[in-house]
C-alpha cells in the first residue's frame, strides 16, 4: 500500500503546485475547488504517514538498524531506511501541513495560492530526493510493488 500511495501522493501534490502557481502567477481566484484540493492533497499525504509509520515499526530493517545501530548506521541500505527516508519524509510532511494551515488562514487569493505553492514545492523536493526510486544510488525499490 505504502508503495502504490506514493504515486497518489505524488500526482496529488504535482495538481496542487501547479494549481498554486497558476493561481499565483496568474492572479486566479481560489475558488472551493482549489481549497479541496489542498485538503485532499494533506489527507493522502497523512494517510501515506500513518502507514509508513506503521511499516516504520514493524520492519525488520528497522529493527535491525535500531538494535546494531553502531554497524547498521554504515550500511547504506539499512541506514537510508531506518534514519534517512522518516527523516526527510517526516519533515516533508510537516512543511505540507504547515503550509496547508497557513494558506487556509491568508486573508487573499493570491496569499493562499502563493503559500501552497512554496511550502508544497519545497516539500516535494525533499520528498522526491528521498523516495527509493529503482534508479537511486541511495537505495531502491521497484516502481510497483506487488500485494
Amino acid at each position: 500500500m505504502h508503495s502504490l500511495i506514493r504515486w497518489l501522493v505524488l500526482i496529488s501534490l504535482l495538481f496542487t503546485i501547479c494549481r498554486a502557481y497558476r493561481g499565483w502567477l496568474l492572479n486566479k481566484a481560489f475558488f472551493k475547488f482549489d481549497n479541496t484540493v489542498r485538503y485532499i492533497t494533506v489527507t493522502i499525504v497523512h494517510i501515506q504517514l500513518t502507514i509508513g509509520l506503521w511499516l516504520y515499526f514493524i520492519s525488520p530493517i528497522v529493527h535491525y538498524f535500531l538494535y546494531n545501530f553502531n554497524t547498521a548506521v554504515h550500511q547504506r541500505q539499512i541506514r537510508f531506511f531506518g534514519m534517512e527516508h522518516i527523516t526527510v519524509m517526516l519533515i516533508s510532511i510537516v512543511l505540507i501541513t504547515i503550509g496547508s494551515a497557513k494558506a487556509k488562514r491568508k486573508t487573499t487569493d493570491k496569499e493562499k495560492f502563493r503559500t501552497i505553492a512554496i511550502w508544497f514545492s519545497i516539500a516535494l523536493v525533499l520528498i522526491l530526493s528521498s523516495i527509493p526510486w529503482a534508479f537511486s544510488p541511495l537505495t531502491s525499490r521497484p516502481y510497483f510493488r506487488p500485494f
